[in-house]
């Protein structure tokens, strides 16, 4: 006899995982979260106009009740129904490895402002953390195939970025370090530190040039000059990654099913 209870969690589990080709409540389920997901998000942003918040206050309030209650329901049935995942299937260790993945963590920090207050939080931190409620807008990348494919590049040429990353971090501090002991004499104002020359090292290296730190002299002017040649290059690095990354994602995803006995392709009707 089927445990009606595990039915009914396996079926809850379903629902609330991107929807399966086939199944309608499933697919409606993500479609009406998108909604709420867009409108929430806008609310947030409404909200930051004054002349908005003061005219439609109580409706931008009623949105964010409301989606703040679906998104917590979501959140309780997410790690309620979590272990019917063979990888969750404790009741215990289950729900708390899967409380702590980064798509539970986004979720909790979307409904986490809300119930700041009623733990006493002071008003500073209180309006720091309401900056999470955008964090809204990340949900989608549960249903977005491309969310999945940037983390799937990541996680591929994770070692390659590393490696680049590495590059423009060592140039930027030895260039920093080189301008701050060249400039230092000449504007003790503007380069006092190594760290404020970091902030001219990282708008040049990024080819912004704000115009706010500047070198002077003859010597400063050369490295600067060298800098800004080689960060053009050496930013272009990790752009260069991704494009190989995605490429070969693309191409992986394109690659038709083959049956791994005959070799031959297996086309779905």
């Amino acid at each position: 006899m089927k445990n009606p209870f595990r039915i009914t969690r396996n079926r809850v589990a379903e629902i609330l995982e991107v929807a399966k080709p086939g199944d309608k409540l499933s697919r409606d389920f993500d479609v009406a979260l998108m909604v709420l997901i867009a409108v929430s998000v806008a609310a947030v942003v409404l909200d930051t106009i004054p002349a908005m918040a003061k005219r439609y206050g109580q409706i931008l309030v009623a949105v964010e009740v409301f989606s703040v209650c679906v998104f917590t329901i979501e959140y309780l049935l997410r790690i309620w129904s979590c272990t019917a995942k063979p990888r969750y299937a404790h009741p215990v260790w289950g729900r708390l490895r899967y409380m702590f993945t980064p798509l539970l963590l986004i979720d909790l920090l979307a409904i986490l402002p809300f119930y700041m207050p009623l733990f006493g939080a002071d008003l500073l931190f209180i309006r720091s953390v309401r900056l999470f409620r955008l964090f809204r807008v990340f949900k989608l990348g549960r249903y977005a195939d491309a969310f999945v494919l940037l983390v799937r590049v990541i996680q591929d040429k994770k070692e390659e970025l590393l490696a680049a990353t590495s590059m423009i971090l060592f140039l930027l501090f030895i260039s920093s370090g080189i301008m701050f002991y060249l400039e230092r004499d000449a504007q003790p104002q503007t380069f006092m530190s190594i760290l404020d020359a970091l902030w001219w090292g990282v708008s040049t290296l990024t080819s912004v040039g704000y115009g706010d730190i500047l070198p002077v002299t003859t010597e400063g002017r050369i490295v600067g000059g060298i800098v800004q040649i080689l960060g053009v290059g050496l930013f272009a690095l990790p752009a260069g990654v991704f494009a190989a990354g995605f490429t070969e994602a693309m191409a992986r995803k394109r690659k038709p099913n083959v049956c791994p006995h005959c070799g031959k392709e297996v086309t779905w009707k």
